[in-house]
């Protein structure tokens, strides 16, 4: 499980600037153009040590950024989200980008906000852009290997110092250093998964935050690095069918050890004295735009209503959400082809019992189906199966998160935070994501359930 919002896992696919258009010079008039760039939070006025600083800038600051890099990430494509990779400890430790650092400090008045917007994403891209450069200064082959790995050596070598440079080595720069060396050997044909392995492999725990690594270091993790390279690690040909994640996760929904997810935010109703779904999307989604705000508090409102009554959830209450949610004039159908997610790294298939198997997972989350899943499980359950099903041809991830606040409000259940189960994805195939979500809703109805409790100071 990722947040796609995070810079960390961006492939050399994804930034390739060769992939992707970029206009540096229209980029404040695009910027401007952006919902979010119209409803900047107003900043309080206090210090930055001070308790209600940090408050705002967690919630209010941390949620409008947020909002801003996915409307950026809608015009321009992933590859955007490094814009807010600061140096040292900024939104993301350790990054090439110095003109934003955090909301607390970057999130001024309006011009100057939307100023330090535009020039961090000029800057990540120009850096992008600049170690493009430099792999295609040393067009290297694995055919042959064998003479050429001094070459090899010596592009490891500037490549590292260059993020050195770059990062100043604050807190958690070697993750950048090693995603630049992954990002390398992907370029020249090594396939990314072995690429990633043998970068961290050669590269784990030799760097170290606030510590510039020497000249020896450096050699020798280019010398180890390019050595462990042979012509096996390039991408493998096959003659398989394209994998159905769709199949993949039923599989995992079967045999991943539900036992395992934690239960201590317990059974039982909890109403607290703030709805946490309710005023995500007044910030993060009115940010964005607020028609899609209204239609996802809309359909919010309906979810509440079905939840009272303890109506069945099933694809047909599904579309009375959506139909909200995308503002349409009828409920959307259930999609009629195969479906992508995670640009195309996702495929999900389709027959003619895909909608029956989609009801029939989606009963599970009742109470009183036939299984002794908690609470936590059954609504992780139904979050998951809406996003690999994928039934709608758009808002999936919004109609998932509606389901999972469903279940939890059919048994009286409110939240009062969502902010760990928004604006992340899943795979499909891994048993741990799974997991990883439980643990994710039961932290919030834990905390929930305390702050219900505790009396008013």
């Amino acid at each position: 499980m990722i947040s796609e919002l995070w810079p960390h896992n961006l492939t050399w696919q994804e930034v390739d600037p060769s992939r992707h258009p970029f206009d540096s010079a229209a980029a404040a008039r695009e910027v401007r153009s952006l919902g979010p760039a119209h409803r900047i939070p107003h900043r309080p006025e206090a210090s930055a040590g001070e308790t209600v600083m940090s408050t705002w800038s967690w919630n209010e600051g941390k949620i409008w950024a947020d909002a801003m890099t996915s409307a950026l990430m809608e015009r321009y494509g992933r590859w955007v989200v490094g814009w807010r990779w600061a140096h040292d400890e900024g939104d993301f430790d350790g990054g090439p980008v110095g003109s934003w650092c955090c909301p607390q400090h970057s999130i001024t008045t309006p011009q100057e906000t939307l100023d330090r917007v535009v020039s961090a994403l000029c800057e990540w891209r120009a850096w992008v852009e600049s170690l493009a450069g430099w792999f295609e200064a040393y067009p290297l082959e694995l055919d042959g290997i064998e003479n050429h790995r001094i070459l090899w050596e010596r592009a490891a070598r500037n490549l590292i110092l260059q993020v050195v440079d770059r990062t100043g080595c604050g807190s958690g720069w070697y993750h950048h250093c090693r995603q630049v060396l992954t990002w390398f050997l992907a370029r020249w044909g090594i396939a990314p998964d072995n690429a990633r392995d043998l970068v961290d492999r050669t590269v784990g725990g030799r760097f170290h935050s606030w510590t510039s690594p020497d000249t020896t270091l450096v050699n020798d993790v280019a010398e180890r690095l390019v050595h462990s390279l042979s012509p096996d690690d390039r991408p493998q040909q096959s003659a398989q069918p394209p994998v159905d994640h769709l199949e993949r996760w039923l599989d995992v929904r079967e045999t991943v050890a539900w036992h395992e997810a934690p239960n201590c935010g317990g059974e039982g109703p909890v109403t607290p004295a703030r709805d946490g779904a309710a005023e995500d999307i007044h910030a993060f989604d009115a940010a964005l735009d607020p028609n899609r705000a209204e239609g996802l508090l809309a359909a919010l409102a309906s979810l509440r209503a079905d939840a009272a009554r303890d109506a069945r959830l099933d694809f047909e209450l599904l579309q009375s959400w959506q139909q909200h949610v995308l503002g349409l004039p009828q409920p959307p159908a259930f999609r009629t082809a195969p479906a992508y997610a995670k640009e195309g790294g996702e495929r999900y298939g389709i027959a003619p019992d895909t909608q029956a198997r989609f009801d029939a997972c989606l009963a599970e989350s009742a109470k009183d189906h036939d299984t002794s899943y908690s609470l936590t499980v059954r609504a992780a359950r139904a979050y998951l199966d809406v996003c690999f099903f994928h039934p709608f041809d758009d808002g999936n991830a919004r109609s998932a998160f509606l389901a999972l606040i469903f279940v939890l409000a059919r048994e009286g259940v409110t939240l009062a935070d969502v902010g760990l189960l928004r604006r992340i994805t899943f795979q499909a195939d891994n048993p741990q994501d799974v997991l990883s979500l439980t643990r994710y809703i039961d932290l919030h109805l834990t905390d929930t359930r305390h702050t219900t409790a505790a009396p008013n100071p």
